[in-house]
């Protein structure tokens, strides 16, 4: 038998693949050095630890997400009493007052009329009816120009200096104090803030008084009166009610703010909760019950003030001395006058003031402040 040797059979060397072919079939696994630039020099592990540990979750990390996207918008938020916060108050107050007094008007014209002559009219209907019949609809909104600017200066220094009054004097006498003694910071700010307002208002009270108080009004519009009367009387014209009217809006605006204040605290204290865990309408809904309440107080306290500021504005004379105008018109009118018009100011005011709170403390929610006022501090909340 014949034997075949078998032999052993030579080894065959693996096809030989390009590059292309290589990378294709064999990617190259990048080193750890490369890796970690795609993190900053990190790892995956130290980039975002969360995503390899065992409490990991991909809800979790969902909410998370969402809550670091809905705290961007809080990183331009205004700082409280910063001047930013300030300003926004000084142009929430131009809002809430200038609106509100304009809307008003034509009760602010038959009480401006009835205490320059309190025979004119009857009753307030009686005039609205008989003012549309000789001027329109046009002659019951008589004034608004400048009721419209003067107001919106007074509102802005008002509220904007009262602010940064009340937030200087209580830094001043130190924080035991000022929740102690808060009513008279209250009033104190509120003083100082109306006295620098009324230098801004003065000037168109006394063209509104003008235009009001006569049945033909003598200007045409708000800046026409203003170049008359310095035109006629100087520039002191313009201010020749700056006393009274100080006498007027300073007392005026000392019971708004701290009557405010101090109403919305006996609320916030009788409301179960706390204030925080009401909403923002039903805090405007407080602020305004506060505002109407304390407008009240505040046309009691300052209508005395307010006829004089009528009389004095349309009949005091030229280069009279301002306590001799003063001594002459009460001798005509008598301590009963200096009530005329008070039932259609309490009205108007009482609107007024709960109007121009809720206002304010709405344009501060939209600006992400604090409504005005709240609940006593936890040591004297009863």
């Amino acid at each position: 038998i014949k034997t075949h040797r078998v032999h052993k059979a030579e080894a065959i060397p693996p096809p030989v693949l390009s590059p292309t072919m290589m990378s294709l079939f064999f990617p190259k696994r990048d080193s750890a050095q490369s890796k970690t630039s795609q993190f900053n020099g990190r790892t995956p592990l130290q980039a975002r630890p969360e995503l390899y540990g065992a409490a990991f979750s991909i809800v979790e990390d969902a909410k998370d997400k969402a809550l670091k996207a809905a705290a961007k918008p809080q990183q331009g938020k205004i700082e409280l009493y910063s001047p930013k916060y300030y300003a926004a108050c000084t142009f929430g107050g131009m809002l809430a007052c200038g609106l509100t007094h304009a809307g008003v008007t034509p009760l602010d014209l038959v009480k401006t009329r009835r205490q320059v002559d309190s025979k004119l009219y009857t009753s307030n209907f009686q005039a609205w009816g008989k003012i549309y019949r000789g001027e329109g609809l046009r002659g019951i909104f008589t004034g608004w120009s400048p009721t419209l600017f003067g107001y919106s200066a007074q509102g802005a220094f008002k509220y904007g200096w009262y602010e940064y009054f009340k937030k200087t004097y209580s830094d001043a006498v130190g924080p035991e104090a000022a929740v102690k003694y808060r009513t008279g910071l209250y009033l104190a700010a509120s003083a100082s803030a109306e006295f620098l307002a009324d230098i801004a208002l003065c000037p168109f009270e006394a063209v509104k008084v003008r235009m009001q108080g006569s049945l033909q009004s003598p200007f045409r519009g708000t800046f026409h009166g203003i170049s008359s009367v310095v035109a006629k009387e100087g520039v002191a014209g313009l201010y020749k009610g700056i006393y009274p009217l100080w006498g007027r809006q300073i007392p005026y605006t000392m019971m708004k703010f701290a009557s405010f204040e101090t109403i919305v605290e006996m609320i916030y204290d009788r409301l179960p909760g706390q204030k925080s865990d009401y909403s923002k309408a039903a805090q405007t809904g407080v602020s305004f019950t506060g505002g109407y309440l304390a407008g009240i107080l505040c046309a009691i306290v300052s209508h005395p003030a307010d006829v004089m500021v009528s009389k004095l504005n349309a009949n005091r004379e030229p280069g009279e001395a301002f306590g001799k105008a003063m001594s002459r018109i009460y001798k005509d009118i008598g301590f009963s006058g200096l009530w005329n018009g008070l039932p259609v100011r309490i009205v108007m005011i009482g609107t007024l003031t709960g109007l121009q709170w809720m206002i304010y403390d709405y344009f501060k929610i939209f600006m992400g402040f604090p409504t005005t006022g709240g609940p006593a501090p936890a040591k004297e909340s009863k």
